[in-house]
């Protein structure tokens, strides 16, 4: 790679500015498991009959 860069003078100037890129961070590390409490955070109960005017349809909400 140090060859890369003495023949190329953009990137000895890219690699000046800017140099390595970080470690990759795997998949594993990023997960967080965590135990589900039930009823956590629960305020009502489902109901269908007025759960019609919380939809995501445009022409619903336009009232067409």
């Amino acid at each position: 790679m140090n060859e890369e860069l003495a023949a190329d003078p953009a990137a000895t100037a890219r690699h000046e500015r800017f140099g390595k890129l970080p470690e990759r961070v795997p998949p594993e590390s990023m997960i967080e498991e965590k135990r589900a409490e039930p009823n956590a955070g629960a305020t009502a109960e489902y109901g269908p009959e007025g759960a019609w005017n919380f939809s995501s349809c445009l022409a619903l909400d336009l009232g067409l």
